[in-house]
C-alpha cells in the first residue's frame, strides 16, 4: 500500500500573511524612489542664493512667487531642489 504525502494547502492566515508581506514590500519600494523636485532656475539670482532666508524673499507668503500651500516647511530648500550649473554655494 502506497501512502500519498499530504500536500500543503494555504489557509486564511497564510494568505493574509503573504498579502501583508507583499504590501510592505510594495510600500518600501515605492517609498524609496528618488525625489522628483523642480530644479532651481538657471539665473543670476538662483546661482547666488545660499540660504532659506534668501529663498523666502521671493517664495515667502508675501513674495512675488509664494510656495504652494502643500509645500514642506523644511528649512533646507537646497536639500531637495537641485542647484543650477555655476552655483556659488557649498556643495550638497
Amino acid at each position: 500500500m502506497q501512502h500519498k504525502p499530504n500536500r500543503w494547502q494555504p489557509g486564511k492566515r497564510d494568505i493574509l500573511f503573504l498579502a501583508l508581506v507583499v504590501t510592505v514590500i510594495t510600500v518600501l519600494t515605492l517609498g524609496s524612489t528618488e525625489r522628483k523636485t523642480k530644479p532651481l532656475p538657471d539665473d543670476k539670482v538662483h546661482r547666488t542664493t545660499t540660504s532659506r532666508a534668501a529663498c523666502m524673499r521671493c517664495h515667502g507668503p508675501d513674495g512675488v512667487r509664494p510656495q504652494p500651500p502643500r509645500h514642506t516647511k523644511d528649512d533646507q530648500c537646497l536639500l531637495c531642489h537641485q542647484q543650477p550649473k555655476g552655483w556659488v554655494g557649498s556643495a550638497r
